[in-house]
């Protein structure tokens, strides 16, 4: 089944190149189903780019699925232009007497600030704590995903020796956890970030999970005990080209920055990068979108 989005959101273009299964409003108006609603709040600064990588991987499930923009009310985008927002974006006081199925929060650019220092920090504790009684469960991601241990759980941050920045090898380490349902016993997944959290103690929290981490990368997928909560600390809607691309800008500042790790073809960054990690993505966000919204939110919000 599909993905519901606007007929004019220029990632449409990129997912039927791709065979991605999409349709607009008339036609699901026509199909008697109740498709899940799902709300992403994407503070990422290049939007469309990330539009198309997080919509790749909700639309390769069975499930219908209407997909709403939330923006951060309290903060100017400075890379997207005001017109896009406009056109397929809201604001929280928009959306906020509604129910959601499920939720997504994206990383963003703002990991060496503390979280207080963020300039949506408040409006976004706002959003984080109205998801925990009006969306069924929350899929944070990097930044995301630090913020959300912080605030629901007190577990903060710090920052690194250097970036992480690579493809690394990761382990199942809780096999009865629904979201790696599927999942090989070794599978890889970009990073790229400047803080870590401390995984000793997200292990000694008692309404936390470690389902997955690197001995390289450290902690990377988390679950609540509710299920309410799904923390991932690397970026597995990542493209094969990003970390390239983000290692090019980098270099550009002047910035200095290392080669990201198990990445290029032996090192050499003239060459191609391979995506190695877009098997276990979709079978992620399809366990996830399963097993967390589908199969947990009610048919009818009361």
């Amino acid at each position: 089944m599909p993905i519901k989005i606007p007929k004019l959101l220029p990632a449409r273009e990129i997912l039927e190149e791709e065979n991605i299964f999409i349709m607009d409003e008339t036609r699901a108006n026509t199909q008697d189903i109740r498709p899940l609603n799902i709300i992403i709040l994407n503070l990422m600064p290049e939007k469309e780019r990330t539009e198309a990588q997080v919509l790749r991987l909700l639309g390769n499930t069975p499930l219908q699925v209407n997909i709403s923009f939330l923006q951060m009310a309290t903060h100017q985008s400075k890379t997207t232009s005001q017109l896009h927002l406009d056109q397929f974006y809201t604001t929280f006081s928009n959306i906020k007497h509604r129910k959601f199925d499920g939720m997504i929060v994206t990383g963003a650019p703002v990991e060496m600030l503390a979280f207080e220092e963020v300039d949506y920090w408040e409006e976004l504790t706002e959003i984080m704590n109205w998801s925990t009684d009006n969306v069924t469960s929350t899929l944070h991601i990097c930044w995301g995903a630090q913020a959300a241990l912080y605030h629901h759980f007190g577990i903060g941050k710090f920052e690194l020796p250097r970036k992480c920045s690579g493809v690394f090898s990761h382990i199942v380490q809780d096999r009865s956890e629904k979201l790696l349902r599927g999942f090989d016993d070794e599978f890889y997944a970009p990073h790229s970030r400047y803080t870590d959290v401390d995984q000793r103690k997200i292990n000694e929290h008692k309404e936390i999970k470690l389902l997955s981490y690197s001995e390289e990368a450290g902690a990377f997928i988390m679950s609540a005990n509710n299920g309410k909560q799904i923390m991932i600390t690397g970026h597995l809607e990542y493209d094969a080209s990003t970390l390239s691309e983000e290692y090019s800008r980098d270099r550009h500042r002047g910035l200095d920055i290392h080669l990201p790790e198990h990445y290029f073809p032996k090192n050499d960054p003239n060459r191609q990068p391979l995506n190695r990690w877009r098997s276990h993505a979709h079978l992620l966000f399809s366990n996830w979108l399963n097993y967390y919204v589908y199969q947990e939110t009610p048919y009818e919000w009361e």
